[in-house]
């Protein structure tokens, strides 16, 4: 039985309609790209004769630390997502029809992906792997779909959403940086209730998501307001990590008794403030974007759910050869790793694009799975 994986979204990027807006497209190009390096930058499996073990070079190089400020996307990618939901919405009446069908997409992408690495997972425990390893190695699978759990969520609420920024503006994303504050407080202040903590996984997301929806309705236009996320996001940062004990990382970092994404903190806010402030700063001169960012939207999704597979099967394949490649397997624990890193991400690129080629039979079908409104967006 051959597995399928949609073809991208358009049929040719010039076919994107007139009125698409093309900042919102460079912004989502801008972090698919983001999370996809992020990932394979700071993704170090460790071979050892107990199994796979993973580490990162933040935990043995911290003077990288600044890169996951720049390779941390998350924020753009649910703003963008906010956006594109707000338009599609808005373009489709009848919220039940919009919602089925956006799961619809999102359990499609999944279906594909499991069936794909069902049967190989099987036959690699089958053929010897010890459970744990596979475990670890089922992980760089799943690990993508956390993102799409919060999106359904945040897609389902966008009715209510939406409601309360056409009430309430830009603001109505306040009460969520407020909880997200509480749960900060409650994990790490006095009472330690770590389980407080996942409560701010949605809230935290849903900002950039109501932001994006602001957005689409002509809200967050003016220079000004684009300045004071800046500022607000940097003063918060300085602030966070100088007095409040926030770690400097915007990822996580192996063996690190904190993270500000392990739930999400307001140190993540933080970011995403200057990010989507930077962004409204130079919306006008992305409008022009180029073919290659079209191209990358309508592969933004598949890209999303298969970054990780691609490195995984390096890693596999690798492994069968050697317990330590250079930049591939191995502890990172110098600048060199990363420079050889650097020097394998051709390769993984390769592995992804042949995924993507041989999964979407040669681009011949409609799609399955994309972006929440990633067409109606246009």
């Amino acid at each position: 039985m051959t597995t399928t994986l949609p073809a991208p979204t358009t049929r040719h990027p010039t076919h994107v309609p007139a009125e698409r807006d093309r900042a919102i497209d460079a912004l989502r190009a801008f972090s698919i790209v983001g999370v996809v390096l992020g990932h394979w930058l700071v993704t170090a499996v460790v071979i050892t004769g107990s199994g796979w073990s993973v580490a990162s070079p933040l935990q043995h190089v911290p003077a990288l630390t600044p890169i996951s400020w720049v390779l941390q996307t998350l924020a753009p990618f649910f703003f963008a997502a906010g956006f594109a939901a707000a338009v599609s919405l808005r373009r489709r009446p009848g919220w039940r029809q919009w919602i089925a069908s956006r799961f619809a997409k999102i359990l499609a992408g999944v279906g594909i992906l499991v069936a794909f690495w069902l049967p190989i997972l099987v036959a690699l425990l089958v053929g010897g792997l010890p459970f744990d390893t596979l475990k670890k190695a089922a992980m760089f699978v799943v690990s993508p779909l956390w993102f799409l759990g919060v999106l359904a969520v945040l897609m389902a609420a966008t009715p209510l959403l939406r409601a309360a920024v056409a009430r309430f503006g830009a603001p109505a994303a306040m009460p969520l940086v407020a909880v997200v504050g509480i749960a900060d407080f409650l994990q790490y202040g006095p009472i330690h209730a770590s389980a407080f903590g996942w409560v701010a996984i949605p809230c935290a997301w849903a900002v950039p998501y109501v932001l994006g929806i602001a957005y689409a309705g002509r809200g967050l236009r003016h220079r000004g307001v684009a300045l004071v996320l800046v500022a607000a996001g940097a003063a918060a940062a300085f602030v966070l990590v100088s007095y409040a004990g926030y770690p400097l990382s915007m990822v996580g970092v192996t063996g690190a008794e904190r993270s500000n994404l392990n739930p999400p903190s307001l140190m993540a806010l933080a970011l995403a403030a200057i990010q989507l402030g930077l962004f409204l700063l130079v919306r006008d001169k992305l409008d022009r974007a180029s073919r290659s960012v079209e191209m990358m939207n309508a592969f933004a999704m598949p890209i999303y759910l298969w970054h990780q597979s691609a490195l995984l099967i390096t890693v596999l394949v690798g492994s069968a050869l050697a317990s330590v490649i250079p930049g591939l397997i191995g502890s990172p624990e110098s600048v060199s790793w990363v420079l050889l890193r650097l020097a394998w991400l051709p390769i993984l690129a390769t592995v992804l694009g042949g995924l993507l080629f041989v999964l979407s039979r040669r681009g011949r079908r409609r799609p399955h799975v994309d972006l929440p409104g990633q067409r109606a967006a246009g």
